[in-house]
């Protein structure tokens, strides 16, 4: 059978080079008994494979039995699969038949095999290789003919590495291996598997036909479907049952996707392709989304959007990176002429905040760099303070330290210009100082909370209780 035989007999959709391979190769091993260890992500597909290399085999006459064996408790495994006398255990009020006395002359796939316990490991290596085993509580040998088809979503040969699997067994059932590949490394199968799921679920529920736009596509190309084909499965399904509309936008797919915020966070620089916005000097891109929605001028918009949220998350990084050094580097508010005679980093109008030496403020040519997220919402922020030491005869020193009249050398003349200051008329109390960091967050980012919470480094839930407490106080 060739592989379009196969694919068109098992369902399995896409031209992909890596999917063809994952054919190629349970056709050349199907039609012998030799192990073979499938290894791919959950919902990749390795049941199927599976499938296909029992029915192409000499024992398809026989059905495949199939154990999930994470799904098995890890003291009743050895029964499950090797059966057990009555009276074996406490329950075991009658003699059990296992899977691989029910196998014989057909196929076990073992799934989950990397969930097993290192006792049933042990058993499973003796059936591996001799063909024999014993029912729990019986030292009678059985033999059984069982061709042994495994599967894991798990690394095995990490699982070595760390003592969680045991290394003869693991070659013992890796004589073939065959990666089941993800599916965000076959994207060009995407959008035909899906369209395939589409038509068959519109034949179930008697529903129409649902037709995408270009880019809803595009995003079901771009995301990564970190489960796979079976996610993909129910994101079909939810489409022909949940939306009314046979034509199905970007906005209509993209609540149906449910780690969306996690591939966003964590594709990093890559993930700004999910939404970024192409030029279209042809017009093309524009004359197809008036030629669908009449006006143009809300898909533009929409485009517009998109473009700016994508330039604030390259800039998010930096942001918390701000927000850090204000927290950890608050200083004292100090007059402007104190800082002009003593050099100060960081003025803002009529006073400046005194941060570690390790913080600067001005770059080489003579501008002010952002160190911190006061810079960016605005340069008036005088209530972030250390506490001062405003015994008799102290000041705050340009490091930060409170300095004493005693021990001012040099200095002294500094000092007593500095002491003749008027100081500020009020120090903001913690409280204040917190409502306005969040009020100039707050008008940074429009109103958003949570890009506003996530920026000042606490949990939305945090930022609400806070934001009560300042209405409260109002």
């Amino acid at each position: 059978m060739d592989r379009a035989s196969i694919q068109e007999r098992f369902g399995i959709v896409g031209d992909s080079d890596a999917i063809k391979n994952v054919i190629d190769r349970a056709r050349q091993v199907a039609k012998t008994d030799i192990t073979v260890l499938l290894q791919g992500e959950s919902g990749a597909g390795k049941e199927l494979i599976a499938q296909v290399l029992h029915e192409l085999s000499m024992r398809r006459h026989e059905p495949i039995v199939v154990v999930n064996c994470g799904a098995i408790p890890e003291g009743l495994i050895e029964s499950e699969l090797f059966g057990a006398e009555k009276g074996a255990y406490t329950g075991a009020v009658q003699k059990r038949v296992g899977y691989f006395e029910e196998a014989d002359g057909s196929t076990i796939f073992l799934d989950e095999i990397g969930e097993m316990p290192q006792e049933a490991q042990v058993r499973l290596l003796r059936v591996l290789e001799t063909g024999k085993f014993s029912r729990v509580g019986s030292s009678q040998q059985i033999e059984s003919d069982v061709r042994v088809v495994a599967a894991t979503n798990k690394n095995l040969m990490q699982e070595v590495k760390a003592g969680r699997f045991r290394k003869d067994l693991y070659y013992r059932l890796s004589t073939v291996l065959i990666d089941i590949p993800p599916l965000r490394d076959r994207r060009e199968d995407i959008m035909p598997i899906f369209e395939t799921f589409l038509h068959r679920f519109a034949t179930e529920y008697n529903s129409p036909m649902k037709k995408l736009t270009e880019d809803a596509q595009e995003l079901l190309a771009e995301y990564n479907w970190p489960g796979n084909v079976r996610e993909l499965r129910n994101v079909a399904e939810q489409v022909v049952v949940l939306l009314r509309n046979d034509e199905v936008t970007i906005d209509d797919i993209r609540p149906l996707l449910r780690d969306l915020d996690e591939f966003n966070d964590d594709a990093g620089a890559a993930s700004t392709s999910l939404m970024r916005v192409e030029p279209d000097p042809s017009g093309s891109r524009q004359q197809r989304s008036q030629a669908s929605q009449g006006d143009g001028s809300g898909i533009r918009e929409r485009e517009l959007l998109y473009r700016a949220i994508l330039e604030m998350r390259m800039e998010m990084s930096e942001m918390k990176d701000q927000i850090r050094t204000l927290v950890s580097n608050i200083g004292v508010v100090v007059p402007r002429d104190v800082v002009e005679r003593s050099d100060f980093p960081g003025a803002y109008d009529d006073f400046v905040v005194v941060r570690d030496s390790n913080v600067t403020d001005r770059d080489p040519s003579g501008g002010t760099k952002p160190a911190d997220f006061a810079g960016e919402v605005g340069s008036r922020i005088k209530d972030v303070a250390y506490e001062v030491d405003d015994g008799p005869g102290t000041r705050p020193s340009p490091s930060g330290e409170p300095a004493h009249e005693a021990d001012a050398g040099t200095n002294g003349a500094a000092a007593e210009s500095a002491a003749e200051e008027p100081e500020p008329d009020e120090i903001p109390t913690l409280e204040e100082a917190e409502r306005e960091l969040i009020t100039q967050a707050l008008k940074r980012f429009d109103g958003n909370r949570r890009k506003t919470s996530r920026a000042l480094g606490i949990s939305e839930r945090t930022l609400y209780r806070k934001l009560k407490d300042i209405d409260e106080d109002l």
